[in-house]
């Protein structure tokens, strides 16, 4: 028996049932025919009426939209007994037909009246980013932080250099103190710009952006500012216990590394809580292929090089 799973109008994953118990919960009109549905063996979520020769619906019925006739006009015992006062009475009666109500549907983006966030839509599939699209959108974070860090250092040491010079004696304690503001200036900066772009309207940094994953609630929504900075200095624990924390992306039910547990987030499709689900990519993707195969030559070239260096200090050495 193939078990079948069903958005209902609340855009809430249901199942599993059987095909007749879909099917019948279809004719009950408790399901819409353009509601989504899955089974194992469909690529992505379709719609009911795409599957229906397979579970065995009959079509919809056609709609019929010309002019309804007009309402009759309702006299009342006043106006048979007044026959002038008939014609305004009918009148001030009559009903003209109501507008057609818009169609329903259950995948349209919630209204500014519900509570639940209006660019969270729940009920369709979710796909979580792996561990390599995650490495590789850290790799270009990390690439943007660096640069971004390397010249306010650069600034910063073109500034101390003359004032250590000139305070002669006391330049050490100076110079110590410049590397501890840049390093200082250098978290802020880093984690202000993983706080902020994750708080932002895209959820995702501009590594995140490239690769197309996004940092999301448990729930779907958006994380808060406060959040977004919380979250970094928890990806710092999880660098410190040796790199386990980013580890733990790799082996959890819902890939989550340690800072995600810590700060109930997730890290998905940017298409997932979205009302494009079949839009999500399981694949790793042409760009998230390109970071991490360029740099893994840069770890080859750099291992190449320390082996040349070793051996020439090796052979410098043995010439004395």
């Amino acid at each position: 028996m193939t078990d079948w799973y069903y958005a209902d109008r609340q855009r809430q994953q249901q199942g599993p049932v059987d095909a007749q118990t879909l099917a019948g919960l279809y004719r009950a009109g408790q399901i819409d025919a353009d509601a989504l549905v899955w089974r194992d063996g469909l690529g992505n979520w379709q719609s009911l009426t795409s599957l229906g020769d397979e579970l065995g619906l009959e079509p919809p019925p056609t709609l019929d939209f010309r002019t309804p006739p007009a309402a009759p006009v309702v006299a009342t015992e006043a106006a048979a007994a007044a026959p002038e006062a008939a014609g305004t009475a009918a009148d001030m009666e009559y009903s003209a037909p109501a507008a057609p109500e818009e169609a329903y549907s259950p995948y349209t983006a919630p209204g500014a009246a519900l509570p639940a966030h209006a660019d969270v839509v729940q009920g369709g599939e979710i796909v979580l980013a792996g561990f390599w699209k995650r490495v590789a959108a850290n790799l270009i974070d990390s690439l943007v932080v660096g640069v971004a860090g390397g010249v306010i250092g650069m600034v910063l040491g073109m500034v101390a250099v003359p004032l250590a010079a000139a305070a002669g004696d006391s330049s050490a304690v100076m110079m110590i103190g410049v590397q501890v503001v840049i390093q200082v200036i250098s978290i802020v900066i880093t984690a202000a710009y993983y706080a902020w772009f994750h708080a932002s309207h895209s959820k995702a940094t501009l590594g995140k952006m490239a690769i197309g994953i996004k940092v999301v609630r448990t729930d779907g929504s958006r994380i808060t500012l406060a959040r977004g900075f919380g979250r970094y200095f928890a990806m710092i624990l999880s660098a410190l216990i040796l790199g386990i924390g980013f580890l733990m992306a790799a082996f959890t039910e819902r890939k989550q590394a340690l800072h995600d547990m810590l700060c109930d987030t997730l890290v998905v499709d940017k298409w997932a809580f979205t009302d494009r689900p079949d839009w999500q990519r399981r694949e790793l993707g042409g760009v998230t292929i390109a970071v991490l195969a360029i740099y893994a030559v840069l770890l080859v070239l750099m291992a190449a090089a320390v082996v040349a260096l070793i051996f020439m200090l090796a052979s410098i050495g043995s010439a004395w």
